[in-house]
């Protein structure tokens, strides 16, 4: 079928506002594969060093004849559950490298933070910059220029856009994205939150809250809501770089180990020493990167994937904007309910028809292009469910229909006409907010602000009981600059045990929410944020706040004279320094916006002129503008 129209003309402009970067991306790929394989420029004393610790086999190979070595970057660590399965992955990988003629080396690992742990924490000031960090980290694994290909071994939040970060600034190589797979069902995400919402009223006991949370993330793998990490999975799948229909096979089964195999053979097949050479930069173009945002929703993945996949766009030398999200989300349906937009979990997505099922539904009706992919067949291969047959692994092409229509649906019978995300207008600023999770009855509310500066004063006025009946809750100074934008997952509970008693609540905020995080109206990433004197830094108790989420409204009924007039308030809570935070200080300081990226390291090449692109000129001129972007010198940027 055709593409849609709507969807090429994104794509397109995407492509020509890109054009300059992106040609300077592809040229340094280009000069890198004139360098020849990776080992080739390395002296003696250099080459030795590289295999100074292998075993003699792998020696042999690697001061020999040019055989493909594997480079693996890995965030293991055993407290995660997503990450803990991969405690034995390099191991596994080596034997199978060495069986096939090649050998693989661990390049360096990354650090891999858990937000479940830092929510409403100390340490969730670190989060989104631990993205930055960890991407440096893989520049620095792979810097050693001894690798051919490279795994990457990485699930969750911030760890796979950084991952993905570091690994297209060595576009050169070759790339797959291993996932490790969820952990099995365990209680009801439904359930989860109603305790949650019962222990904020103080009706349940914190022994009870805990049961539930543990009964809730109970063995090794992925947590099993469709949250940032699980959208990662999905997100990968539609730009083609990992294997297809790998993201929700549960850790230790036959399957899952058939599926990381694979990953080591069809990885090593992809090098420059081989016929079918398939650089991790030439895939992820502006196709690839419009796919994943269909696929974000399409399916109401993570709102964090609005900041992290224009990140991850500009390594590829791609501009991206919300304006180009919105766009997409306009005509793609949503087709998948997964927690916290519905009751199921990735387990019964999975069952349900999964990834193979949305992605052949979207293709099928022009909403996602079909590109080259880490494997030949391209993106038709994604529509395809892996099996073993008789021990091997096969495929089998998914269900034409939905084997649960309250989980999964198809493009002429979805569940809303457009995806799951909106962009928001109006004089407190550009934001975002998650359509798809909040019931249409709760989509528009007009009511007082009661204004904060951090989350915990909310909790302090709720047990005050000073909080009115109706509100909008406004709370500044969480974006990037103030204090590193943590999610404020943490205020969810109070939120929705408020609406749950008839009272109309809603948020707004230049923070973050989790992917996790849904039911309340929430106008997050509120841009520009109050630390750069924006404008919801103006807003005053009492002020009457509009959010209408099906017109893309966000407003505070002030008068504009009065409102211009006003001094953003201070921050009454700045950034503390203990606990690690002093070490983030150069990146609050240098951070760009949240609809830039939210990036506090150069990402991507420079403008053509050598300095960065102008976002806002496209904004000024109107998403609908085909004007070139104006570079400018901003330290923002």
């Amino acid at each position: 079928m055709n593409l849609h129209p709507q969807i090429e003309a994104v794509t397109e402009r995407i492509r020509r506002r890109s054009a300059p970067s992106r040609a300077a991306y592809l040229a340094g790929i280009e000069q890198a594969v004139r360098n020849g394989p990776n080992r080739t420029p390395l002296s003696c004393a250099n080459l030795a060093h590289v295999f100074a610790a292998c075993g003699e086999h792998d020696k042999a190979r690697l001061r020999g004849a040019a055989t493909p070595n594997l480079g693996i970057i890995t965030a293991y660590n055993d407290m995660l559950s997503a990450h803990q399965p991969y405690e034995h992955y390099p191991e596994r990988i080596r034997a199978l490298a060495r069986s096939l003629g090649a050998t693989a080396q661990v390049a360096g690992g990354v650090p891999a933070m858990c937000d479940g742990v830092t929510q409403g924490r100390p340490g969730m000031e670190l989060s989104l910059f631990s993205r930055d960090v960890i991407a440096q980290g893989t520049a620095v694994g792979l810097s050693h220029d001894a690798f051919d290909a490279a795994l990457y071994l990485g699930i969750c939040d911030k760890i796979v856009p950084g991952l993905l970060i570091g690994a297209l600034a060595f576009g050169h190589l070759p790339a797959l994205f291993v996932p490790a797979g969820p952990m099995p069902p365990g209680i009801p995400n439904k359930k989860k939150a109603e305790v949650r919402e019962r222990y904020a009223a103080g009706e349940a006991t914190r022994e009870e809250l805990l049961e539930v949370e543990a009964q809730s993330y109970h063995s090794p793998g992925t947590c099993t809501f469709y949250g940032t990490a699980n959208s990662n999975q999905v997100l990968l799948e539609a730009m083609g770089v990992q294997l297809p229909g790998s993201s929700f096979v549960n850790p230790g089964t036959p399957l899952r180990e058939a599926l990381d195999e694979e990953a080591v053979r069809r990885v090593l097949q992809m090098t420059a020493l081989g016929d079918d050479y398939r650089p991790l930069g030439r895939l992820i173009d502006e196709r690839a990167i419009v796919n994943a945002i269909v696929a974000l929703m399409a399916t109401g993945g993570s709102t964090n994937h609005t900041i992290h996949w224009i990140a991850v766009a500009r390594a590829a030398g791609i501009v991206l904007t919300w304006d180009d999200m919105d766009q997409i989300s306009q005509v793609v349906p949503l087709l998948a309910r997964v927690y916290p937009n519905g009751e199921a979990d990735v387990n019964r997505f999975q069952a349900a028809g999964g990834v193979p099922f949305v992605f052949r539904e979207l293709l099928e009706a022009g909403l996602m292009h079909d590109l080259a992919t880490v494997v030949p067949e391209g993106m038709r291969a994604y529509t395809r469910e892996p099996r073993l047959e008789n021990g091997v692994l096969a495929s089998a092409p998914s269900a034409t229909v939905s084997a649960d229509e309250t989980v999964v649906r198809t493009v002429a019978a979805p569940f809303e006409a457009q995806g799951g995300l909106r962009l928001l207008r109006g004089n407190i600023g550009r934001g975002l907010i998650k359509l798809s999770a909040v019931k249409p009855e709760y989509r528009f509310i007009e009511a007082q602000a009661v204004v904060v500066d951090a989350p915990q004063k909310l909790n302090k006025l709720h047990a005050a009981g000073v909080l009115p009946r109706d509100f909008v809750a406004v709370v500044t100074y969480q974006g990037p600059r103030a204090n590193g934008m943590p999610e404020l997952h943490s205020l969810a509970p109070l939120l929705g045990m408020l609406q749950n008693q008839g009272r109309k609540v809603a948020l707004v905020t230049d923070g973050r929410l989790s992917g996790a995080s849904g039911k309340i109206p929430a106008a997050i990433h509120v841009t520009p944020e109050a630390a750069r004197g924006g404008a919801i830094g103006k807003v005053r108790d009492g002020d009457i706040v509009r959010l209408d989420s099906e017109a893309g409204t966000l407003q505070v009924l002030v008068d504009p004279q009065e409102f211009a007039a006003r001094e953003v308030a201070p921050n009454t809570s700045p950034v503390a320094h203990d606990l690690g935070r002093n070490l983030f200080a150069f990146n609050r300081a240098n951070v760009g916006p949240a609809d830039q990226g939210a990036l506090s390291i150069s990402c991507g090449p420079p403008a053509h002129d050598g300095s960065a692109w102008d976002y806002d000129a496209e904004y000024e001129l109107g998403c609908d503008s085909e004007a070139a972007l104006a570079p400018h010198d901003s330290k923002d940027a």
